[in-house]
């Protein structure tokens, strides 16, 4: 039976022995199907010459010519300069580290070809340490462009290039599978795996790089389409694998009437239309996975609460878990005042409960007896037990590692039956984001506002304008609004913010020593933090000093004004998760983004995008752009996209095509999709896993 190139490896190529095996697999590759889906990320054109008299700075040029002088100079730095004739022109080689020996081998007269980029130096346009070849016979000129491989320390774009050729060779004679159907790849006009290949490694100097490097060739779109097919596959077959497990069947409506008759507001159509979808979910007989996506102050908390009434209703338990103790308090006082009336006591589970209250609720999720708890990340520790845990809600999911999600439902797991899950978040999650990680999961959207809301104004303004905005705080609280100053630094550091916060608390106190002013930091202790949040939450301080702890799960609807100082510090995710904490009421509110010059071109496109829209969806789809995404998920969730070749924000048009496909080959060649997970996942499909 032929050995697959996914099952060739490395020693299969020649010069690749055990230390250079090493260095290589630091690159991720181990195969020979690894180098060639190792592709260059830049071409040097090495198959022409340029004559020495057109040459131009900075463009990477072949020349040829004749040594004229070779000679050790003393400047600021001893080097070795050559100086080089064509007829054209005259060139310098320039040399800081050199032999004797090289000295010796560039003699006047002979001939030599050299490869690099000329820039302005001592001596007129110079080559600083360039390639170059000595004659009296030179080789052929390269037909292709020369590859760029990305590398890393040890091993030399030579030794690359020279991989990839032998790889090449070997694809020549062990055509790969083709494993997305030839008809489907002619109907998207995509050519064969090895003719894709072979495009990329070595494209002639005719063809069009300009193509290749942005991803717009159809060898380019080749790769990235099967590679997101694979990624789409890895999400249906979990999604598959998903419907196998039961879960408890949960109806009832007769608590959440109740709860709705209580309220002082209708709902918005868009938390009904939500309410109704999650409904359908908990009556069937398999797990719900549904993401609930709703921008800032959407009302996702209430649509959570109507879930959890409908599974206590049942006659199950219900967990909420949040990433932050501040948030889950948040949440901890929502589901009191909405349940408390009903009768249903809201249990709490943080590290700051107290070891007797601790145990109590221990014994109340192991008896049965408590049907509601909120927590942090002590939810899913050893000693947490449940009776009948039939509804997980998890809030800002992508603050959580896989495994610790996991944990959390392997408590609730009686032999093949798993509870419901539902996951909140307020970070917009980019359409093609979603697709790629959150796939095996149903999505909901609350796309519609609480009737009232004004849109947020937002301004952004030099610090030397800071005494302007103090002002202007001292105006709006005298007026009975509330006002949020948040304090950032560049450095992830709870002390540092708070010796940020404290200076500016001390600062703003003494400017308005008519005002009630409040500090929150995260160094505080649990106790104090949530007094001083109540405080301001009651309106007995005009004024909140912070740091980004306020960032999610703080609502005040008479807050109608926030500061944030060192805007340009933060990403556009996080600028608009802070800037939610006002416009919370019926009020007109404002937001003042305050930065220091110079800003990078970045801050400035970051700053501008919260000056033009509110909208957090459009604010997600600009942030993906700006950083990527995975820096968009965070470190604890990097590596768990791992796509080698596709490029979210730049193939976001494939997306769509590639979710078709996968299913085309579910549905028609299911024999075809473990092998394509295994060579573009490598067993990595489960990196979504919930």
């Amino acid at each position: 039976m032929a050995v697959s190139l996914a099952e060739m490896g490395l020693s299969r190529l020649k010069g690749v022995g055990p230390r250079a095996a090493e260095k290589l697999e630091r690159l991720g590759l181990s195969t020979v199907e690894d180098v060639l889906f190792h592709l260059p990320f830049r071409y040097e054109d090495r198959t022409r010459i340029t004559p020495i008299g057109a040459l131009r700075p900075e463009q990477g040029v072949v020349i040829e010519g004749e040594i004229l002088a070779a000679d050790v100079v003393f400047g600021k730095r001893r080097s070795l300069l050559c100086k080089v004739a064509d007829g054209t022109g005259l060139v310098s080689l320039r040399f800081y580290h050199f032999s004797a020996a090289q000295k010796n081998n560039l003699e006047k007269g002979r001939p030599i070809r050299v490869y690099g980029e000329p820039r302005p130096g001592a001596a007129g346009l110079e080559f600083y340490h360039p390639e170059y070849q000595l004659g009296p016979d030179l080789p052929p000129l390269e037909r292709a462009l020369t590859p760029v491989y990305p590398t890393t320390e040890g091993v030399s774009q030579r030794q690359l290039r020279n991989l990839a050729g032998q790889a090449l060779d070997i694809l020549r004679q062990h055509l790969p599978e083709e494993l997305i159907p030839p008809d489907l790849l002619d109907q998207r006009h995509l050519p064969s795996l090895a003719n894709a290949l072979e495009m990329l490694h070595h494209p002639g100097p005719d063809d069009p790089v300009d193509l290749l490097l942005d991803g717009n060739h159809p060898a380019v779109k080749r790769l990235v389409m099967e590679e997101m097919v694979a990624h789409q596959l890895g999400m249906l077959s979990k999604r598959a694998g998903q419907k196998t497990l039961a879960a408890p069947v949960l109806d009832g409506d007769r608590l959440l009437r109740k709860l709705l008759l209580s309220l002082p507001f209708a709902l918005t159509g868009a938390q009904n239309r939500v309410i109704d979808e999650i409904g359908a979910d908990l009556r069937r007989d398999h797990p719900m996975l549904r993401l609930l996506q709703g921008d800032v102050g959407s009302g996702k908390t209430l649509v959570a609460a109507a879930a959890a009434l409908t599974a206590i209703e049942s006659g199950y338990q219900v967990a909420l878990m949040a990433p932050t103790e501040l948030l889950a308090e948040q949440h901890r006082a929502n589901f009191e005042h909405w349940l408390a009336p009903l009768g249903i006591p809201v249990h709490w589970l943080a590290g700051s409960l107290g070891q007797k209250a601790r145990r109590e609720n221990l014994a109340a999720l192991a008896d049965g007896s408590a049907s509601m708890v909120v927590g942090t990340h002590a939810l899913f520790q050893d000693a947490v037990a449940f009776q009948r845990l039939g509804l997980i809600i998890i809030d800002e999911q992508h603050r959580f590692g896989v495994q610790q999600r996991l944990a959390l439902r392997e408590k609730g797991r009686f032999g093949n039956q798993v509870p419901h899950q539902l996951t909140l978040t307020a970070t917009p999650i980019p359409r093609t984001l979603a697709m790629s990680v959150y796939g095996d999961l149903d999505t909901s959207v609350i796309d519609e506002m609480p009737p009232g809301r004004k849109p947020i104004q937002t301004l952004v303004l030099p610090v030397s304008r800071r005494d302007d905005v103090i002002a202007r705080i001292r105006s709006a609280c005298l007026e009975g609004a509330q006002a949020y100053w948040v304090c950032t630094l560049i450095e992830e550091s709870d002390e540092l913010q708070a010796q940020a916060a404290e200076a500016a608390f001390e600062a703003l106190r003494e400017a308005l020593p008519e005002l009630n002013v409040e500090l929150v930091h995260g160094r505080l202790k649990a106790k104090d933090k949530a007094q001083r949040m109540a405080r301001f939450a009651a309106g007995e301080a005009h004024l909140l000093v912070a740091t980004t702890v306020i960032e999610v799960g703080v609502d005040v609807p008479n807050a109608t004004l926030m500061v944030m100082e060192n805007a340009e510090r933060l990403g556009l995710a996080q600028l608009h998760q802070l800037r939610g904490r006002v416009g919370r009421g019926g009020g007109q509110s404002y937001c003042l983004l305050l930065y220091q010059i110079p800003l990078s071109q970045t801050a400035k496109r970051r700053l501008a995008v919260m000056r033009e829209t509110t909208d957090g969806f459009v604010i997600a789809e600009e942030d993906l752009k700006l950083r990527g995404p995975g820096e968009w998920l965070g470190t604890r969730q990097t590596g768990e996209l791992a796509f080698r070749i596709a490029d979210l924000v730049r193939d976001e048009a494939l997306m769509e095509p590639a979710r078709e496909l996968a299913e085309i080959l579910l549905e028609r060649h299911p024999g075809r999709v473990e092998r394509l997970l295994r060579r573009w996942l490598n067993g990595g499909e489960d990196y979504a896993d919930i």
